[in-house]
């Protein structure tokens, strides 16, 4: 089983579990750490905390763990997430 660790900024940590969800995985649990499982794969949403870049703009950090049987697996799985996790600003 490989497994990645990646952190996400600013991105709610409801909509992180639903891009699980939108890549095909069922919800296994409803509280820290949220398991969704997949085929082949799952994810871990494990911790969120607020990081303070001055006294007032502050934004979330998110803890997400994925798992996937072997490397291609993995690439295909983070590139899927990262695509769903992509903000565009203007």
């Amino acid at each position: 089983m490989i497994i990645r660790d990646l952190e996400f900024r600013g991105i709610n940590r409801e909509h992180l579990g639903m891009y699980f969800e939108e890549l095909g995985a069922v919800p296994i649990s409803d509280s820290y750490p949220y398991v969704f499982a997949g085929d082949g794969w799952s994810g871990k949403i494990l911790s969120e905390k607020e990081i303070a870049f001055t006294t007032s703009f502050k934004v979330n950090a998110v803890q997400v763990r994925f798992e996937a049987e072997n490397e291609a697996a993995m690439l295909e799985l983070i590139k899927q997430y990262r695509y769903k996790t992509t903000r565009i600003g203007g």
